[in-house]
Parts: C-alpha cells; sequence; structure tokens
C-alpha cells in the first residue's frame, strides 16, 4: 500500500490488566518486543493518523509522538470507552481500531478490512465462532451511537453494534491470539 487510507488508527492500550496481575500490557514482551511495537508496526504506513488509548504510563506511550487518549469515565470500565475517545479524536472519515493485546494479527490487516467495508459503515472482525467487537473499522461518525449506548449503560463490546449496518471479517482462530495471561506471553 503506497498512499496511507483515511483512517485513524488507534490501538486500545488502557485496560487494566487484572488478568496480568494489574500490568500494562502494552508493554509487556511477546516474541522480544513489546505488545506496543507489534500494535503500531500493523498501522505504521497504511494510516493516515495513529492514536493510542491508554489510562496510565501517559509519557511513556507519548514517546512516539502520536496522540495518547484517556477514557472519558474513570475506573477502566472496559475498551468500548477507549473506542468512543478514538471516535471523537478522530480526524479521519474512519476509524481502525486494535486491541494491543492482539500480536498475531496478519501484517495486511488494514487493507483487509479496508476491503471488507463495501456500503457498510461497520466491519466488526470475527471467528467462526466469536465476535471481537474492539477489533473493527468503523466510520468515524458512530461516536454518538456509541456514546448513547455507553450512557445508557452499555458495556459489552459484542452488544454496542447489533442495531448497526455491519459486516463481519472473518479471521482465522490463531489471528486472535489474547495476551491477557502471563502464560500467554510464552
Amino acid at each position: 500500500m503506497n498512499t496511507p487510507l483515511p483512517i485513524t488508527g488507534l490501538i486500545l492500550a488502557g485496560g487494566a490488566g487484572r488478568r496480568m496481575g494489574g500490568a500494562d500490557k502494552g508493554w509487556l514482551s511477546w516474541h522480544g518486543q513489546p505488545l506496543i511495537d507489534q500494535a503500531l508496526h500493523r498501522l505504521k504506513g497504511q494510516v493516515a493518523e495513529i492514536a493510542i488509548s491508554a489510562n496510565r504510563n501517559l509519557d511513556r506511550y507519548g514517546q512516539w509522538g502520536y496522540p495518547v487518549l484517556t477514557d472519558p469515565q474513570p475506573g477502566f470500565q472496559g475498551p468500548l470507552l477507549g473506542l468512543l475517545a478514538g471516535l471523537q479524536a478522530a480526524r479521519q472519515p474512519w476509524l481502525l481500531s486494535l486491541p494491543v493485546d492482539s500480536p498475531a494479527l496478519p501484517e495486511d490487516i488494514v487493507a483487509r478490512f479496508w476491503e471488507a467495508r463495501e456500503q457498510s459503515e461497520l466491519v466488526v472482525a470475527r471467528s467462526e465462532t466469536h465476535w471481537q467487537a474492539v477489533l473493527c473499522l468503523c466510520r468515524s461518525g458512530l461516536a454518538p451511537h456509541l456514546r448513547h449506548y455507553l450512557e445508557g449503560g452499555g458495556r459489552r463490546a459484542q452488544d454496542w453494534f447489533r442495531d448497526l449496518d455491519y459486516r463481519a471479517l472473518i479471521l482465522p482462530a490463531e489471528n486472535f491470539r489474547n495476551c491477557n495471561r502471563p502464560e500467554d506471553l510464552e
């Protein structure tokens, strides 16, 4: 891909890391590299802008010069708040959200999402059996819809998009390797 696509790439790194003993997962190493580096590698040169959603180590995440966004509500209330912050800050018509703890995503994940979008306002990744709802490409204009869902008490990522015009991007289950527990890093 020669020209970056009109996409804001958002790396979701704002979780509490409870199953990792409270560690900030972006700085954990997988195959000799911090998870944040692996996520940045998937986006650099392919999207028009990059932002990082984080709720701690803000200066450390800011070392690359990308905007670092915090959740609009305190208390680690889930990845949808990071997604909302990204949608509200996006300067591009599309936003691609990547969880920092998913280092096995394909190198061409941006292109795959872009090709899958067709006339939809949202493309959500899924394996054959599970939705990966915060791994998605969506129109930036969906911020009011997501805000309304969150203000109504919604937090389940798998439910926020159910009443939208969305498409699925089917990926093999091995692409969804999540580093949620210490043994997942081995």
